[in-house]
């Protein structure tokens, strides 16, 4: 398995405060799922300009999160994702590890949820069997916490065979989608909430 394959505990608090920005979040999402880009691609991707998205580049570079690669005609200058996917370790005990991992986490949030909500509000313009798979499932689980963790394992082991970046059978009619899972206790739901 290459190192493309896995993912990566992030504990560097610096790589961690450069993943707390939604563009560099968005734009490590869309090289992570489409591969190599350039910054000009990527500015189309996540709507931004290539000058900033270049810039923003370079940053994620500086921690090992993207690399830039060989381009066929040697003129432009792709970028790829290094990593497939990220783990937090926010039960570090360096403050600074768990401060800049929450942040980090908030931004990744937002970033899904302004995703959410921008695909609701264009939700009308896509046509055909993808309007159909869209889904908003909540669940309210009663589980131990080494169930929970069971779960979401068990979840990240079916989705990472369709991750885009590694993939190399997806069929024809195969595209781009967004995935988002999100796992946690609500202590104020409990029977005695102590």
């Amino acid at each position: 398995m290459s190192p493309r394959e896995l993912k990566r505990t992030i504990t560097d608090p610096a790589a961690l405060d450069a993943l707390a920005h939604p563009v560099r979040l968005d734009l490590l999402s869309y090289l992570m799922s489409h591969g190599a880009a350039t910054a000009s691609e990527c500015a189309r991707a996540v709507d931004d300009n290539p000058s900033n998205c270049s810039y923003h580049l370079r940053v994620l570079a500086r921690h090992g999160l993207v690399e830039p690669v060989e381009s066929p005609d040697g003129r432009e200058r792709p970028w790829q994702a290094t990593v497939t996917g990220l783990h937090l370790d926010l039960e570090s005990d360096d403050p600074s590890v768990v401060a800049s991992g929450t942040a980090m986490l908030e931004a990744s949030l937002q970033l899904d949820h302004q995703l959410a909500r921008e695909h609701v509000r264009h939700r009308d313009r896509i046509e055909g069997a993808w309007r159909d798979v869209d889904a908003h499932a909540r669940y309210g689980l009663r589980v131990s916490p080494a169930e929970l963790r069971s779960i979401v394992e068990r979840i990240d082991a079916i989705v990472r065979p369709y991750i885009a970046a590694t993939r190399d059978d997806d069929p024809d009619d195969a595209d781009i989608a967004h995935l988002s899972v999100v796992a946690f206790p609500r202590p104020a739901f409990r029977d005695d909430p102590t």
